[in-house]
């Protein structure tokens, strides 16, 4: 059985349109050339320069949290070797977008050629850039979906400032994830799923 099918079997994948994402955007696309035989593997895998492409099961879980719609605007931050822009890119549409931030130039490189791969930028639908995801993207705020995929301490109050009302963003905080649902300007419902493991976010502080 493949990988996507066991997600499917086990709950982790439940959205039609989220799993035709992960079916067409091959994890193998996404992976440095000596590990690429490794993709089947249910688990994180090393891109370089301390980083993982993380477990499938997990950015299945986030995604699904995350709840991408057509037409969506999503920030990707530390988007690594490209595999959750892409399937975000997917997920969104030709009338969505992606902003992706990475803050290792090499990695931004790395991922942004794999993306590259499925005309993602050259058709507009996903825009990568050099920065401090930390601190969010102002110039396309404010954002429909906000997806970090790398372990905060706490929630950069950014985030929360550049997220419309009733937009989701879901961020590791150290070892859970949490989706937080913008109900204001000042309240959030917050939901907390506990027991995984992130390589922490690299900001520039």
């Amino acid at each position: 059985m493949s990988l996507i099918e066991d997600l499917i079997k086990e709950n982790w994948l439940k959205t039609p349109r989220i799993i035709e994402a992960f079916k067409k955007i091959k994890r193998e696309d996404f992976l440095p050339e000596e590990i690429k035989n490794l993709s089947e593997l249910n688990e994180a895998l090393p891109i370089g320069y301390g980083q993982t492409i993380s477990q499938p099961l997990v950015v299945a879980f986030m995604i699904e949290l995350l709840f991408p719609e057509e037409g969506n605007k999503v920030l990707d931050i530390g988007f690594g070797s490209g595999w959750t822009s892409a399937l975000l890119a997917e997920i969104v549409g030709d009338k969505g977008k992606v902003i992706a931030i990475e803050i290792i130039k090499e990695l931004k490189e790395f991922g942004e050629k794999n993306i590259s791969k499925y005309n993602f930028i050259k058709k507009g639908r996903v825009k990568c850039i050099l920065s401090d995801g930390s601190k969010g993207y102002k110039e396309e705020a404010p954002f429909d979906r906000i997806l970090v995929s790398a372990a905060s301490k706490n929630v950069p109050e950014e985030l929360k400032k550049q997220l419309k009302i009733n937009g989701r963003l879901v961020i590791p905080i150290n070892n859970s994830i949490y989706l937080f649902i913008k109900k204001s300007e000042t309240i959030f419902e917050e939901k907390e799923y506990s027991g995984f493991v992130f390589v922490p976010l690299v900001t520039k502080d």
